[in-house]
């Protein structure tokens, strides 16, 4: 293994490095979790609903137990009924497909775009039944799903739209007359998840749902809740899904440094974007005209059928490097479906044969940024 001395090993994410530079904000806030011993639903949780829902510019911010819990609290709370359909991306992570099949709905594939990995609307429009009820974009590795035509959709056809932002959290998007909002603040429900790796990520599991409805707020408060608004009154089937004290603890504290978490995360890729802007077997990530991007992932296009020689190339300079997602959901064994066999999602199949992501983190720093690059172009050199 190749890597220069004195340099710190490279991660995907360096969640020690974060927490060293937050080290006494949360080493406090834990000491005070625990000896107040309100670990369930405590004042840290609360505040951190407030304080998010502010930053968000949303009227209401619910933490639950994790991401994938969110999303299915989410379709209980509108009623969605078994035979349903719902819209997604199969270039997604499985728990936006998972919660559909859990709550025996019928997941429709669209095929996404070839540069941003967003889920393409137009072909949202091409996949409606009479039996779709809602429509899920993922906002991918960092940026909003083009979410003005979306909702347009939605509006016409009477549907739900439920965000999975669990990749963009901080993202702006805009719309065609220049307003703003913030990703997974624009559909009837936005969802994220709080695990470690996020943006805004916490020292184990949480989630969290976002409306500015306020009769859907609580109701989304009730599924959380055993389906519960008293204490041993049950009104609907609900599920037991928190978000406990010492995470929201962790959260507020980070929240406080999403921006700046974000902003590292530009410079990081705008170093990588100026190192492989000569290399035609790369396409750098696309930005899209209608979102800011907060680089959850840094994931470049590999053609030629290389990438899984320039994987191996840079593991053996000490750099891990991933493919997010190697196997589409509408190809997993759990969710093929005639209607949806090899070939029915073109651009969707091609992408996950090219996809590469390179570290990204806030803490990635000048020296490890200048190893990775050259490693990338080594490669290249080496190949033409």
């Amino acid at each position: 293994m190749e890597t220069p001395t004195r340099m710190k090993p490279i991660q995907m994410v360096d969640l020690v490095g974060q927490y060293l530079r937050i080290k006494e904000e949360v080493d406090a806030a834990q000491r005070r979790v625990i000896e107040s011993a309100a670990f369930i639903n405590g004042p840290e949780v609360k505040e951190f609903e407030k304080e998010l829902a502010t930053y968000l510019g949303a009227k209401h911010a619910i933490g639950c137990a994790n991401g994938t819990d969110a999303l299915q609290i989410a379709m209980m709370a509108l009623g969605l009924k078994p035979g349903d359909e719902v819209i997604t991306a199969s270039f997604t992570f499985v728990a936006t497909v998972e919660v559909i099949g859990l709550l025996g709905l019928t997941p429709v594939f669209a095929d996404v775009l070839p540069g941003t990995f967003n889920i393409d609307p137009a072909d949202i429009k091409r996949k409606l039944t009479p039996k779709t009820k809602a429509i899920v974009p993922v906002h991918l590795f960092g940026q909003s799903a083009d979410m003005e035509p979306i909702m347009a959709i939605a509006k016409e056809h009477g549907l739900y739209v439920i965000e999975d932002n669990c990749q963009a959290i901080g993202s702006d998007y805009a719309f065609r007359d220049g307003s703003k909002k913030k990703a997974g603040t624009i559909g009837h429900i936005g969802t994220t998840s709080f695990f470690p790796s996020k943006n805004l990520g916490c020292y184990g599991d949480g989630g969290a749902l976002f409306t500015n409805d306020d009769e859907l707020a609580s109701k989304l408060r009730r599924v959380c809740n055993h389906g519960s608004d008293v204490r041993y009154y049950h009104e609907v089937v609900g599920v037991n899904s928190r978000l406990d004290s010492l995470q929201a603890a962790v959260l507020r504290i980070k929240l406080r440094h999403l921006d700046e978490y974000a902003a590292a995360r530009n410079t990081a890729a705008a170093v990588y974007d100026r190192a492989f802007a000569g290399i035609a077997e790369l396409t750098v990530p696309e930005r899209s005209p209608n979102s800011t991007h907060v680089f959850h992932q840094y994931t470049l296009k590999v053609s030629g059928g290389k990438r899984e020689a320039l994987r191996k190339h840079l593991e053996g300079k000490g750099i891990p490097a991933m493919i997010y997602y190697p196997v589409p959901c509408h190809l997993q064994n759990a969710y093929k479906t005639a209607r949806f066999a090899e070939g029915s999602l073109p651009v969707t199949e091609s992408i996950t044969h090219e996809v590469l992501s390179l570290p990204m983190s806030t803490e990635l720093d000048e020296v490890q940024l200048e190893h990775i690059t050259a490693a990338v172009k080594s490669f290249f050199i080496k190949n033409q």
